[in-house]
């Protein structure tokens, strides 16, 4: 198989674990931050997809959100978040997905989520454009932030970090904006931006695998991702947004 179906085989194997521990009584661990929370669904989903992915590509590495692993001189990475909307999930709130990406030496060439509850797959490779359910997507083509609905998350971290999302919502909603939305799953948040249901998004603080896959499906449906200073994601922590790219310099503009 290639990389595309492998990555796709691995997401529905998450998927199916998602769905067995959904709305059941769950063992839930904190890990950093009372408010970063693991369930077992998160351990098993991950261990279900680095399996799959390790049958056909036993020399990649793995940059995964719940173990670390060792690391292999292979140019490939893949950069995996086995249940992106966590704190949902263990509350019963169906909005959660599996976010699985694949880079070749730090560059993005594959992004496959999977959202469980609405029975949603989003594909992109590097050059080939985005899907949803293998019908092509696009972002929306509001021009101005008055047209515009936008999205976004809270960082962990209740100080600074949560008092500048609050501020800037306000900043926002001084322009005019049609309204914002707090989802509480990155990828989708990406995903709902490349398929033309938000105009775009804004987050502090996402670590690759919250954002890898979501952003190069983004790029593929037109959109533009970058951290706040206009720059290209790097691999590593980053301020994100991302948008239909007509409203990117507006939304900067604001954030500042």
């Amino acid at each position: 198989m290639n990389p595309k179906e492998v990555a796709i085989k691995a997401a529905k194997a998450a998927a199916k674990i998602h769905l067995k521990y959904f709305r059941t009584e769950l063992d839930i661990k904190t890990k950093s931050s009372h408010h970063d929370q693991v369930t077992v669904a998160d351990i098993e989903s991950e261990k279900a997809i680095v399996r799959i992915i390790r049958k056909s590509f036993p020399d990649h590495n793995f940059l995964c959100e719940e173990h670390d692993y060792k690391k292999t001189p292979s140019p490939y990475t893949w950069i995996i978040d086995p249940l992106d909307g966590t704190n949902n999930y263990a509350h019963g709130i169906p909005i959660f997905c599996t976010s699985i990406a694949l880079a070749k030496k730090g560059d993005i060439i594959l992004g496959v989520i999977l959202d469980p509850t609405r029975k949603e797959m989003f594909v992109a490779e590097k050059g080939k454009g985005a899907f949803l359910n293998g019908k092509r997507i696009s972002v929306t083509k509001a021009a101005s932030l008055k047209q515009s609905i936008l999205v976004t998350g809270f960082y962990y971290d209740r100080g600074k970090p949560a008092l500048d999302a609050l501020n800037n919502i306000r900043k926002f909603f001084n322009k005019g904006i049609i309204g914002i939305r707090r989802l509480g799953s990155a990828a989708l948040d990406f995903c709902y931006v490349a398929s033309g249901r938000f105009d775009g998004y804004w987050e502090f603080k996402l670590n690759p695998w919250d954002f890898a896959a979501g952003s190069l499906i983004v790029q593929e449906a037109g959109g533009t991702v970058t951290n706040k200073q206009g720059k290209k994601l790097p691999i590593k922590s980053s301020y994100v947004v991302a948008t239909n790219k007509k409203i990117h310099a507006k939304v900067l503009e604001v954030l500042g």
